[in-house]
C-alpha cells in the first residue's frame, strides 16, 4: 500500500522524516536509480498474498540476485536486496537483508 510504503521508506533511513513523497516523485527509488525500491510493483503487484508476503519478496530478491528477474525489471548488477514486512496496527514487523557472494 502506498501509504506504508512510504512510511517504510523513512523508516529504514532511506529518506528523511517527511521527505519519501519528494523523493519518489524526483525518482531516487525507480528502476535504474542508485536505489531501486519495488521493481516488481510491490506486493500489490502480487495480488497481496495475504500470509505469503514476506515470501514473496524474498524471492523477488533471489530472482534479482540471480539476474534471473523478469528483463523488464531486473536490477543490473544487484548485490544486495532488503524485505520490510509488517502487518497489523504496528503489532509486527520483520526485515530481511540479502546480499549475493561470488
Amino acid at each position: 500500500y502506498t501509504g506504508a510504503e512510504l512510511m517504510s521508506y523513512e523508516a529504514l533511513g532511506f529518506c528523511a522524516p517527511g521527505e519519501s513523497g519528494p523523493q519518489l516523485a524526483a525518482g531516487i527509488f525507480n528502476l535504474g536509480s542508485e536505489l531501486p525500491t519495488n521493481p516488481s510493483g510491490g506486493l500489490l503487484g502480487f495480488g497481496a498474498p495475504a500470509g505469503a508476503t514476506g515470501i514473496a519478496q524474498a524471492i523477488e530478491i533471489f530472482r534479482q540476485l540471480q539476474g534471473t528477474a523478469d528483463p523488464r525489471r531486473q536490477v543490473p548488477g544487484a548485490r544486495c536486496g532488503l524485505a520490510e514486512c509488517h502487518g497489523g496496527t504496528a503489532t509486527i514487523a520483520v526485515v530481511h537483508v540479502f546480499d549475493r557472494r561470488d
